[in-house]
């Protein structure tokens, strides 16, 4: 299952790809610099931002995209869950794309925790 996260919490994961322009000094883990947003995107507010980001998206192919990142990635940018960032527009983008469904890993945490806690 494709995921998405934040480098504190998943840049170890063997299965992490980096799709951001900079990356942690400690990061060890794949780049996958296609879905990176420019350091001028970066810059832009939210509104713009999203817009050069669909614009950047829509030049790409998103079976391609997914088959190079490979089912078991973990998209990591720097934004914990619930801030703005770009790997949510990726996973948007995919999910429209190619009817795959693309979690944040805390999402599936909290959702296992409840099942668990369900079955006490």
């Amino acid at each position: 299952m494709l995921l998405t996260s934040y480098y504190a919490k998943s840049g170890k994961d063997k299965n992490a790809v980096a799709i951001s322009q900079g990356v942690p000094k400690w990061f060890q883990g794949r780049m996958y610099k296609k879905l990176a947003p420019s350091w001028k995107m970066i810059k832009l507010p939210d509104k713009q931002y999203r817009e050069e980001y669909a614009n950047l998206l829509s030049k790409l192919n998103a079976e391609e995209v997914y088959n190079e990142l490979g089912s078991n990635a973990i998209l990591l940018c720097y934004e914990k869950p619930g801030e703005f960032c770009h790997r949510r527009l990726v996973a948007d983008w995919i999910q429209n794309e190619l009817g795959i469904y693309v979690p944040e890993l805390a999402d599936m945490e909290e959702a296992n925790k409840d099942r668990q806690l369900a079955l006490i």
